[in-house]
């Protein structure tokens, strides 16, 4: 069974790294407020959010596949600071700070939906 998601440190980081994600995009030019800041603040968002909602599911199934919905959010986030990077927006020492905990939370996600896979074929 999930534990209830504010407990899930895999949350707890992904609520942090949103929080870092909107602080870092403070610093974009007001010209991608509508493009790649908002773009990047969705995938943030996107990733404790969903966690959440597979949490709250409270069917294995059903978290693993909200879980998957939050690894591709880490996905969109690592190339949109890659694109960010290349533009020369925001503050390098900032954006590092977001990538080390952006990988460190999706080697979390992706050791939770391992873990849960292994279950469910031990299961059957």
């Amino acid at each position: 069974m999930v534990k209830s998601y504010p407990e899930l440190i895999v949350w707890q980081k992904g609520v942090k790294l949103a929080v870092l994600v909107y602080c870092l995009s403070r610093e974009f030019p007001r010209e991608e407020l509508y493009g790649l800041t908002s773009q990047m603040r969705r995938s943030a968002v996107s990733i404790p959010s969903n966690i959440a909602e597979g949490a709250g599911r409270m069917r294995t199934p059903e978290y693993r596949h909200f879980l998957g919905i939050a690894r591709g959010s880490i996905f969109e986030l690592q190339t949109q600071l890659v694109i960010a990077r290349e533009l020369g927006l925001g503050d390098g020492g900032q954006a590092g700070i977001v990538e080390e905990l952006l990988n460190e939370v999706g080697k979390m996600i992706s050791a939770t939906i391992t873990t849960l896979n292994e279950n469910r074929s031990t299961n059957h």
